[in-house]
């Protein structure tokens, strides 16, 4: 470690025990926190919830292979895609798609699990009951029942899921709901408190940080969340809080619960409700949204704090039943209306193959394509000028296809690779796995057009082919009265001359510091850059993307 790393650390240090011992010496716990724990936790400890990280972990570390690959596991065979594919079904709640996420979910369940798990505790509640006096007061049973609660969870999460969700974030949401009805401000406070563990990971991983203004591909933040999931967890999660209040007799604030539940679901973007329009277009409903988690604050409020007054005589319903009962009525609406979507089977594996030159690896079939229709995502008509998807959604990018895993997936866009200049596709399933390696060569004309050809095959390959041509692309640029259009020829590009609007030569575009000609120019090669001559005249007409 160089001296400059151990210094921030040891100001990191410095500064979180400080803090620390301040908070100790003006509260003076005198061991208090400890045993409040220790009275709802075997030795004060989340068992549990451990178990569970544990789990995530290997399985994102062993089975996903992240132990090899940090930052590129082996994600598309664990998709939940549709219940044609049981596998991706009951292991997408498990999975995760890249180091940041399966890092984030699992710091959020250490600090929202363990609250939640608090909140079931591990001993009995009930006046004059023991430990160990029947099988559900005993602690290991107690645990055992936490643990497998959260294998539920997320499975659910993955049945019920919309699209091809991936991720332990609607168990994370899950926890939320269940410790927010019983302990609405500490959720709220632990809720803020997640931020500063990830904050505090990042110090630690990463002390020191430079950057340069660069051109990067982003998009919305919120076109890449499972909202829906995320709302069906912290409900599935309330529902189950809800239950045991009722059956511990214990009623909450209902204003603490309301804007516990309000805050958190706003900072957390439950309100970004969207649908996709194309490759890379999205639409997002904000104020539907917004409204969306107004109703769902009353809603989980109403459920937790109802009191058992009778509402309906006539039926002998009472405000708790009926409030309760509107909280799972919405539960099974959000799950139910997912059923049809994920049944969906994928009508023609073959779209968008018809001009491609697939990689073939075993049962999946990977190409790139442009403006094809998307098989998997279908089109959502919705009201208002210009705001249709016109029957149909596009897809531009790497694609995998797998008839066996119904799987028709738009893997890398064509604007990530177009950014990145490259990407790894990584396929397999439970007990293999391999990678597939993508390419883009981008030349850029004066002018601001530009011309790409695709490479696609096995990483392992010493050379792969190129698997996609785009249009030439012609300069503004005139020289002594001719035009250069850049077009992809075979796996190379080459350099067309047009005068007075006919072809009057063209050459393969030169190598580094290499000079050719053709139609009456000099064209050469400076690096990225291709300039043209013509007696006096030099001008840049062309640079290839870094």
């Amino acid at each position: 470690m160089d001296p400059v790393t151990l210094a921030w650390y040891l100001l990191l240090v410095a500064g979180v025990t400080t803090s620390v011992a301040v908070l100790v010496s003006l509260s003076r716990p005198r061991g208090r926190w400890g045993l409040m724990t220790r009275k709802r936790l075997v030795m004060g400890v989340p068992w549990g919830t451990l178990v569970a990280v544990v789990g995530v972990a290997a399985f994102y570390l062993f089975v996903q292979d992240g132990l090899a690959n940090p930052r590129n596991p082996l994600d598309i065979p664990f998709r939940a895609y549709s219940y044609l594919y049981p596998i991706g079904i009951l292991t997408a709640g498990f999975a995760h798609s890249g180091l940041g996420h399966v890092t984030g979910n699992l710091l959020s369940t250490l600090v929202f699990g363990s609250l939640a798990e608090y909140a079931w505790g591990h001993f009995p509640r009930r006046r004059g009951s023991f430990s160990f006096s029947s099988p559900l007061s005993s602690p290991l049973v107690r645990i055992a029942i936490w643990v497998c609660a959260i294998a539920v969870a997320a499975v659910l999460t993955s049945v019920f899921g919309l699209g091809p969700v991936i991720g332990f974030s609607g168990v994370v949401y899950a926890f939320v709901g269940f410790a927010l009805v019983r302990f609405p401000i500490a959720t709220a406070v632990v809720a803020l408190s997640t931020r500063i563990v990830t904050e505090l990971y990042n110090a630690v991983l990463v002390p020191e940080i430079q950057r340069t203004a660069v051109e990067t591909f982003s998009r919305p933040w919120w076109a890449g969340i499972a909202i829906q999931g995320h709302a069906l967890g912290l409900l599935l999660g309330a529902t189950a809080g809800i239950a045991l209040l009722h059956r511990r007799d214990v009623r909450p604030k209902p204003e603490h619960v309301w804007i516990a539940a309000l805050a958190f679901a706003v900072d957390r973007g439950l309100w970004a409700i969207y649908v996709p329009e194309g490759s890379e277009t999205f639409r997002l409903f904000r104020a539907l949204g917004m409204a969306s988690v107004f109703v769902l604050a009353a809603l989980v409020a109403s459920g937790a704090t109802a009191t058992t007054r009778e509402l309906l005589p006539r039926i002998d319903l009472s405000r708790r039943e009926a409030a309760f009962g509107s909280v799972l009525a919405v539960v099974l609406a959000i799950s139910f209306v997912t059923v049809p979507l994920n049944l969906y089977a994928v009508d023609d594996p073959s779209a968008g193959l018809e001009d491609a030159e697939p990689t073939e690896i075993r049962d999946y079939t990977v190409f790139y394509a442009e403006n094809v229709e998307n098989q998997f995502v279908p089109a959502v008509p919705i009201p208002g000028q210009e705001n249709v998807t016109d029957g149909r959604v596009n897809a531009s990018g790497v694609i995998v296809v797998s008839e066996r895993r119904n799987i028709w997936w738009e893997e890398v866009s064509a604007g990530r690779l177009e950014t990145n200049g490259a990407a790894t596709i990584r396929i397999g399933g439970l007990s293999w796995r391999e990678d597939v390696r993508v390419t883009r060569e981008t030349w850029a004309v004066a002018g601001g057009n530009s011309t790409h050809n695709v490479r696609l095959g096995p990483a392992a390959a010493e050379e792969r082919p190129v698997v996609f041509r785009a249009d030439p692309a012609r300069s503004d640029a005139v020289v002594d009265g001719r035009n250069v259009t850049i077009a992809p020829v075979g796996d190379r590009f080459e350099a067309r001359v047009f005068y007075r609007g006919d072809r009057v030569g063209s050459t393969v575009i030169p190598a580094d510091n290499v000079t050719t000609t053709a139609g009456g120019l000099t064209f050469v090669r400076a690096g990225r850059s291709l300039f043209v001559k013509r007696g006096e005249t030099r001008v840049r007409i062309a640079q290839r993307a870094a």
